[in-house]
């Protein structure tokens, strides 16, 4: 696993996209300059149904997620050959750009101004996503898919958030442990057979 925490991952403004037939995809991306947008109940539920729309639009299995206050971990699988991880990704920027800003323009039109994005070219417009890549990595083998998951899953208890990665509400944390299901549905089925494997050994309650 690559050492970077996900702040670091963050940074990174631009990154090149390589859609190889078969590969999952780790993505971290995060909101302007690093703002909380996320840690309202509200706006994360937009984030819940855009992530289900895009996946559902662009053909994507959901392996698992993580959605932190300024911040969103995916692991993502395409069903098809041929993809397109940045379509992906600007269907669920999109969505969630509209609802945020239809909302702040008509409920709080005085915070409109943390969505401003000057560019010293002096273009300005309204966002709610950092601009700029995010992080995008191809994870080709199930020991690197498991770690990743695990890795992602225990976000909130390193910014200490909660105690352990399946209390934090806004995670498939749960789904991959005894909690149950989190607000967006795994594709279990499309999963690498040895990590279904784990995941039916974890979701096992303790005698």
């Amino acid at each position: 696993m690559p050492n970077e925490t996900p702040g670091e991952r963050s940074k990174f403004k631009t990154c090149k996209r390589y859609n190889d037939a078969g590969h999952a995809r780790a993505l971290t991306f995060c909101c302007l300059r690093r703002q909380k947008f996320l840690a309202s109940p509200r706006t994360s539920q937009w984030l819940v149904d855009a992530i289900d729309l895009a996946r559902r639009k662009h053909q994507f299995n959901l392996w698992a997620y993580v959605i932190m206050p300024e911040h969103v971990h995916l692991i993502v699988c395409p069903r098809r050959d041929d993809y397109d991880v940045s379509r992906f990704l600007s269907t669920l920027k999109l969505s969630v750009t509209r609802k945020a800003l239809a909302f702040v323009r008509q409920e709080k039109p005085t915070s409109l101004p943390l969505m401003l994005d000057a560019q010293p070219n002096g273009n300005s417009h309204y966002r709610f996503w950092q601009r700029g890549g995010g992080f995008d990595r191809n994870l080709w083998s199930e020991k690197v898919i498991f770690a990743e998951i695990d890795y992602i899953h225990a976000n909130p208890v390193r910014r200490g958030l909660c105690a352990k990665p399946e209390e934090w509400a806004w995670s498939s944390a749960g789904d991959y442990g005894s909690h149950g299901p989190g607000p967006l549905s795994i594709d279990f089925a499309s999963l690498p057979r040895s990590l279904q494997t784990v995941r039916r050994s974890r979701s096992r309650p303790p005698r």
